[in-house]
């Protein structure tokens, strides 16, 4: 091997060797989505990422969506999707087609790909062990005067379109604390047994502060949480995104997506990583490099 090469190997061991000697033993809680999910030069180099993680001590988690694979799906069987709210009209014939993505086509295709790449996955969905229990989400139309509660004819049914209530452990914990890598479908299930389509950022914010988790890392399509000039934000704490909500930086589908960081960290976790899943490799740099691929959360 090149002399220079060899140097360079050694500079990016010695430079994740902190990381990996600190979160030994943690558990980061990664949602799955965007490109990372459709790229299949991505999604082999996040099964290997997830893998890695693994052998070197971490309890790595995966929760995952799959919007467009449902709505790919829907239109195959000519059904058009509405969407309230950047939110699925999860009908009952829609909920067949969640599950049947979500719990199985997606699911699988994460858990085989992080099997061939030496790992050993489980794929679950909320109803495995009853460990998502989930509630009918009731959305209150927005508008202009919001000082003025909606009456209750006014409140959107989204349909089989849920929110977590509770989260039972037991099962992620037992197959997290052992050789197996637990991959999370975002379906919970109500007190009725009906089944509930619930947001994936949601699920992941949840289930790492159930479980205490060291980090919460959200894959998007961006480079993360930018500024009006375009130049990436990290190193923010809750009361740096509460003024960047304000002032409008923060705006439209990111809102959703970092008040799911910032709940996740009120509730107990450490840290929050929203990173660019266009990235090859984005998980291990932004986990065990000095400069990181996103923008990081922080409690303080």
């Amino acid at each position: 091997m090149e002399q220079r090469k060899a140097h360079l190997i050694a500079d990016v061991l010695i430079e994740a060797l902190p990381y990996i000697q600190r979160f030994k033993g943690k558990t980061v809680v990664v949602k799955f989505g965007g490109n990372a999910m459709i790229d299949d030069a991505l999604k082999n180099s996040f099964a290997r990422d997830i893998v890695l993680m693994k052998l070197v001590g971490l309890n790595p988690i995966v929760v995952h969506g799959g919007g467009p694979q449902i709505g790919e799906l829907l239109g195959k069987l000519g059904k058009t999707s509405s969407f309230v709210d950047g939110m699925r009209v999860t009908d009952s014939e829609t909920m067949d087609v969640v599950e049947m993505v979500l719990g199985g086509l997606v699911n699988k295709d994460i858990v085989n790909l992080i099997n061939r790449n030496g790992g050993k996955a489980v794929g679950l969905t909320g109803k495995d062990g009853d460990f998502i229990r989930a509630k009918k989400l009731r959305l209150e139309p927005r508008g202009d005067n919001l000082n003025s509660a909606p009456q209750p004819s006014e409140i959107i049914d989204l349909g089989h379109v849920g929110e977590v209530s509770s989260i039972d452990p037991a099962v992620v914990n037992m197959l997290g604390c052992s050789d197996f890598i637990p991959v999370i479908a975002p379906i919970g299930v109500g007190d009725d047994g009906q089944s509930y389509n619930i947001n994936a950022d949601l699920v992941a914010g949840k289930v790492a502060e159930i479980l205490k988790a060291e980090k919460l890392i959200l894959l998007t399509n961006t480079a993360g949480i930018l500024d009006k000039q375009g130049n990436l934000l990290t190193g923010l704490t809750l009361k740096d995104v509460d003024n960047l909500i304000e002032d409008g930086t923060i705006s439209g589908g990111m809102i959703p997506k970092t008040r799911c960081a910032t709940d996740a960290i009120k509730g107990g976790v450490n840290r929050v990583h929203i990173i660019d899943g266009r990235v090859d490799h984005a998980v291990l740099l932004e986990l065990f490099t000095d400069q990181g691929v996103g923008t990081l959360l922080l409690r303080r």
